[in-house]
């Protein structure tokens, strides 16, 4: 549809689904229509004005304050809407008109707000490391990305973090409170030395990392507990991985820097304070949800636990008679981690770098619900994600009408070992290839899985090591149809399922094989498969029809078993050819079978 710099006036009926996913709609020019109450617009008039924007940009909300070296990138993008403190309501209203959504760790993106976003919202980019805030499961149900910074603020969390450890050990906020308030009190605030304390890293990932690296040049010994940490990464700073309980029962010093998951909630709580040395002194840059606070609270009346240093909390910002906040031994930040000028304008890069890159399709090595790929890997692996989703949409269109798709199975042969190659990503892509065809629902990385498992297709893998140099990730990608029939016979192979197979030739996917006859095109456009009495004249007969209707020929290729027998012929064609045309080809003699595929 083309769309001028003018007002279309369109009736709800004819407003659908590709139109909103292309269109950047203004919120301006609907302001009676929305302010509206549901039950009154259904009886408003179904004719209402909708002003497009001259370019079709995408459309991104950003909901919490970001850099402007972010938002300069955003906007040489896409319309950027820059909407703070929005309500549950007013973001569930306004997310509609959204292809994508920035948030901090201050608005809660619940499963809501992608119900009330229609399936236009496709991207959800967390300005930070934590996505507690984010309903996972219902993005992922809805078929909408989410990806996060984790890099960016490493640092600045780390010294935060080693800020405040050395704050509290020496008793800094109290004592700059006590001069402030004109008193003048140098036993009061005797402290304890870091040097030679052990301090345990309650989560080694990036941050804990480098909370690590930095603690042992003040001289502290580091012990860790992560149940996903490589032992060899820990090591070679200097640190033993140990179990959550010897990591509590040992420590003077307890560093939290986990993730908040059902399985972390309030994992310091009144048990586990009871495990710990007496006067351990704890700091938390993590989450606050972390720590059972009112426990906090009795373990601190009770000695257990001298010090406490905190940045976050289970709810931000506290309240103001908060008996943790106001306690004499506890010294308190603002959720201020991130809070440096270079982080915050990293985090504004690099989350408004990965919304755009996911908005043009590219692949995200940041994305949080999506097979997670180094994004080395995922250069490597980019024709061959290509190669993967354009076999699985040419094998489903080979399906006949009214065969169910129930058992697929893809094979790739590598000469390099199964730990090397990471086939999610190609899996996702197969799955997206095979699903859109022939449904409505749009299927990314996202969702492939959970879409494939609701329609009852089982999707197996296979691996086929070859010997030799593994250079290259994959040498060929088969899939296979269990099952069905095929509206192009040929495709079946000895096993009685549809096969087609593919390699990718200097940077370029290619079509090798149909059934188990062997044919080399390029997997782009549209392709004629026709199987067909091998003898001489037949690629000038089907040409000349084709340049009879003015439809472009991009490639053609042949492939047989034996010689003067039958033949596979593979034309590749930038329009579908009409009716006519295509009854023309199969009215040919020596033609026995052919059909049309869309790639």
């Amino acid at each position: 549809m083309a769309v001028s710099s003018s007002s279309l006036i369109l009736s709800p009926p004819s407003l659908t689904k590709s139109h909103l996913s292309s269109l950047s709609l203004s919120w301006k020019q609907l302001p009676q229509y929305l302010s509206l109450p549901r039950h009154h617009r259904r009886r408003a008039p179904p004719i209402f004005a909708v002003v497009v924007s001259m370019n079709s940009k995408p459309t991104i909300l950003v909901a919490e304050k970001l850099g402007d070296a972010g938002l300069d990138l955003l906007k040489s993008f896409a319309n950027v809407d820059c909407s703070y403190n929005l309500s549950p309501e007013e973001l569930c209203t306004k997310i509609s008109l959204c292809d994508a959504l920035i948030v901090r760790s201050g608005t809660k993106v619940s499963r809501e707000v992608f119900e009330s976003s229609g399936g236009r919202l496709k991207v959800v980019g967390r300005a930070g490391v934590g996505i507690d805030n984010v309903d996972l499961a219902a993005a992922t149900e809805h078929g909408c990305l989410v990806v996060n910074a984790p890099t960016a603020n490493t640092v600045a969390a780390a010294e935060h973090g080693i800020a405040l450890l050395t704050a509290m050990a020496r008793n800094v906020a109290q004592a700059d409170a006590s001069i402030k308030a004109g008193k003048w009190q140098r036993n009061k605030y005797v402290g304890v030395s870091l040097v030679g304390k052990t301090l345990a890293v309650m989560g080694f990932g990036k941050v804990g990392t480098e909370v690590a690296r930095r603690a042992k040049g003040l001289g502290m010994n580091i012990i860790a507990h992560d149940p996903y940490a490589p032992a060899d990464r820990a090591h070679a700073i200097g640190v033993d991985l140990v179990s959550f309980d010897e990591a509590i029962a040992t420590a003077d010093f307890i560093t939290l820097h986990m993730p908040l998951t059902p399985a972390t909630s309030k994992i310091l709580n009144d048990e586990n304070f009871a495990k710990m040395k007496k006067g351990v002194r704890i700091v938390n840059v993590a989450r606050g949800g972390v720590i059972d606070e009112d426990a906090l609270v009795r373990a601190l009346d009770a000695g257990i636990v001298a010090q406490a240093a905190l940045d976050v909390f289970t709810v931000e910002p506290p309240p103001k008679d908060s008996k943790l906040v106001n306690h004499e031994n506890v010294t308190v930040t603002p959720h201020l981690g991130a809070s440096t000028t270079e982080a915050q304008e990293g985090v504004a890069i690099e989350i408004a770098e990965a919304v755009v890159g996911a908005l043009r399709g590219e692949l995200a090595a940041t994305a949080v619900n999506a097979p997670m790929v180094p994004s080395e890997v995922l250069i490597e692996l980019k024709p061959y994600v290509t190669l993967a989703e354009k076999l699985g949409r040419l094998a489903v269109q080979l399906v006949a009408g009214g065969s169910g798709v129930k058992t697929v199975k893809v094979t790739y042969t590598s000469a390099r070992a199964p730990d090397d190659l990471d086939t999610r990503l190609l899996r996702a892509m197969v799955t997206k290839g095979l699903i859109e065809p022939i449904s409505s629902v749009f299927v990314n990385l996202v969702n492939a899985d959970f879409t494939a498992k609701q329609r009852g297709i089982r999707i197996s893998e296979e691996r086929v090591i070859l010997d030799g140099s593994p250079q290259k990730p994959l040498e060929a990608i088969r899939v296979q149809i269990a099952n069905v029939e095929s509206r192009f016979a040929s495709a079946i192979s000895e096993l009685g399922e549809i096969k087609v197979e593919g390699q990718v030739k200097d940077g370029i996917p290619r079509l090798t094989k149909v059934g188990d006859f062997g044919v080399d095109v390029s997997l782009e456009g549209n392709i004629i498969l026709c199987r067909q009495v091998d003898q001489p004249g037949m690629i000038g007969l089907v040409g000349s029809i084709l340049g009879e209707e003015n439809v472009n020929v991009s490639f053609m290729s042949v492939g047989r078993t034996v010689p003067r027998k039958q033949a596979i012929m593979t034309i590749g064609v930038d329009e579908k050819p009409s009716k006519e045309a295509l009854k023309k080809i199969g009215d040919i003699p020596a033609v026995e079978e052919f059909v049309f595929l869309a790639l």
